[in-house]
């Protein structure tokens, strides 16, 4: 495995219960006034504004808001976070809803403390250094944004969708993970927070590092429990052990306790990026589609892996297969778990042509090429969204 150094200070509250008991001494630690930044309003609906804004209050703070973060968070809704906390004075930035408003949030808190354009951040034409203090409360399992310091934010007048933070700074001090809070999520909001995680098991999974036996077997553990919950979860939206136990597959997928020493592959997510950037369609969806495809694109760089989920994870039979056909067996059950749980699985799902396909390809290796299983250039991923249509 690789050298390595590991580092996570975020302070997590697991199950019920906690937000009540916690909350208020977590958030006076470092002020009295906190922007409280949520989505679309569903946290009204359910009763969590209520409460969170109830405790608050009741521990004196004074709260200014920042309502309908996109599902896809814009770079202009950012933007507004940053005036606001500058404009007033902010000591916090606490997050109420999935990943799109945790990653929104980390932006804002980075954006304030940050002598220029934030934007220029992601770009990677400079770093940051320090951030707002940064606190959550989760309402998805999806994305594990509430145990790592990076976030994705799209630049709608550019159509550019990417990656960035400031580790150590952009780490959230607390996070609190509540089941009870995801049992209202929707059926397909559900089912793209579960294609999102187990999406970040399959970046880990397949990487080149050499001599990470124990790394492989956690990340397996991972995608094995995933799948053997994900059904319960939809077929029973208030199932609190199977909310629970996919919500802390969420954060287990991208909090870097299953991938340390390894470096993990991300290619699909870039890829997916593209996409969405430009059509703004959800993430989870976009990679489903891409999964299958890109695993078909590069299984010959290491059959051996992809046999080692079929049997390992899917319960292949190996007796009487070669790796090769274990490794497509892999990659067809896959395809038909994404399917059953009514994942997308061709662009056309989405109403997606081939008029963009030559620009994402030449976006998502903007930088330099992608993957690290297999490095991707231009050619590689045009092919894999060919693949997609």
């Amino acid at each position: 495995m690789n050298p390595f150094k590991f580092y996570n200070p975020t302070t997590l509250y697991y199950g019920k219960g906690q937000i009540e008991a916690h909350l208020a001494e977590e958030v006076t630690k470092y002020g009295k006034k906190v922007l409280l930044v949520y989505g679309g309003g569903s946290i009204k609906r359910f009763g969590l504004y209520d409460k969170v804004v109830g405790i608050l209050q009741n521990a004196g703070v004074e709260i200014f808001e920042l309502p309908g973060v996109e599902p896809n968070p814009r770079l202009t809704t950012v933007y507004k976070g940053i005036d606001i906390c500058r404009k007033e004075g902010v000591d916090l930035v606490l997050a109420v809803g999935g990943g799109s408003v945790l990653d929104c949030s980390k932006a804002i808190a980075m954006g304030v403390k940050f002598d220029g354009d934030v934007w220029d951040v992601y770009q990677r034409k400079v770093q940051a250094h320090d951030a707002l203090p940064l606190g959550t409360i989760l309402t998805l399992a999806a994305t594990g944004s509430e145990m790592n310091a990076g976030g994705v934010i799209t630049n709608w007048e550019t159509k550019e969708k990417l990656g960035g933070g400031a580790a150590p700074y952009t780490f959230p001090k607390f996070s609190f993970c509540d089941p009870e809070n995801t049992f209202t999520v929707p059926r397909d909001q559900t089912v793209y927070g579960i294609c999102d995680m187990l999406m970040h098991s399959f970046e880990h999974y397949f990487h080149p590092t050499p001599n990470t036996p124990l790394q492989q077997h956690l990340i397996e553990a991972v995608i094995t429990t995933i799948i053997e919950n994900a059904h319960a979860v939809l077929e029973n939206p208030t199932d609190y052990d199977a909310r629970e136990t996919i919500m802390y597959c969420s954060t287990m997928a991208l909090n870097g306790m299953i991938s340390m020493g390894l470096e993990g592959d991300w290619a699909s997510h870039k890829i997916e990026h593209e996409i969405s950037a430009i059509y703004d369609i959800p993430h989870g969806g976009g990679l489903a589609i891409i999964c299958p495809n890109w695993m078909e694109y590069v299984m010959d760089t290491n059959p051996e892996r992809f046999a080692n989920l079929a049997v390992r994870v899917f319960k292949v039979n190996p007796e009487g297969k070669s790796q090769e056909e274990l490794a497509r067996l892999a990659i067809d059950k896959v395809r038909e778990f994404f399917k059953s749980i009514g994942a997308p699985t061709r662009l056309a799902d989405y109403n997606i042509g081939d008029e963009h396909l030559e620009r994402m390809a030449e976006q998502a290796v903007r930088f330099e090429p992608i993957g690290h299983f297999k490095k991707l250039g231009k050619e590689d991923v045009l092919a894999i969204l060919r693949k997609c249509l």
